[in-house]
């Protein structure tokens, strides 16, 4: 099966600065595969080279088999991102915010309604599609994002620090949403953190450091007997 992303051999500078080295990764489809680096790590420039805010000079990227520098239309398509700046306009309220995202991804109106109240329903929101987002707690606004990710049926959902800035019982809503729409719903997650207890001893994990890709594998191998937050001092020298 074609994984939902493939990332090989990609690197990226900024004047004299290398930002990420050779870095391939594979994300499986339907599956929850967690990017963990230290802030620095490079891991929100590679997502920024993913959604193509930054063009990939270097390796190839490919979103559901589609190259992303052939075909960025169609790459893109298959895209849901939830980056740590918010993206929806704080004075609208949740369905206004849906509507205006839907007509982006050209989804007509009659289209748009029904659509907007199963995102709503998916993400445990449907009873504040009219609160304005300024009127939402943390979790919420973040839920919120995530129904903004998924208006146009991705394939694939970004998640670049989803829970920074959320208390712990938000935190962990979050996360757990985004391991039912990976269940339920059949989409595959891309979740980048720095947070240990985020990772499942199941899950497949990409560590990253300095730029550059140190292991990839299910996250309990990584982890071996020690833990892995040791493993990942030991690898990285640096403490999570």
């Amino acid at each position: 099966m074609t994984p939902a992303l493939e990332i090989v051999d990609v690197s990226h500078h900024f004047g004299a600065v290398q930002a990420l080295r050779s870095v391939s990764l594979t994300v499986p489809r339907g599956g929850f595969t967690a990017l963990l680096g230290v802030n620095g790590a490079g891991k929100t420039t590679l997502f920024s080279l993913i959604t193509r805010l930054y063009n990939n000079r270097s390796g190839v990227i490919r979103v559901g088999g589609h190259d992303l520098r052939r075909e960025p239309r169609r790459a893109l398509a298959r895209l849901g991102v939830v980056f740590q700046s918010r993206a929806m306009d704080a004075d609208l309220t949740i369905r206004q915010n849906l509507i205006y995202h839907a007509s982006l991804h050209g989804i007509p109106g009659r289209l748009a309604r029904p659509r907007i109240a199963e995102v709503l329903a998916q993400v445990d929101l449907a009873d504040r599609a009219e609160a304005r987002v300024t009127a939402l707690s943390g979790g919420q606004a973040r839920r919120a994002e995530i129904a903004r990710a998924l208006i146009h049926r991705p394939d694939l959902l970004l998640l670049d620090e989803a829970t920074v800035g959320l208390d712990v019982k938000s935190r962990a809503e979050v996360l757990a949403l985004t391991r039912r729409l990976i269940e339920r719903d059949g989409v595959s997650a891309l979740w980048a953190t720095h947070i240990m207890d985020e990772i499942a001893p199941d899950d497949d994990l990409v560590v990253l450091h300095q730029g550059a890709v140190l292991r990839q594998g299910r996250a309990a191998q990584i982890a071996g007997g020690q833990g892995l937050t040791r493993a990942f001092l030991d690898m990285t020298g640096v403490a999570p």
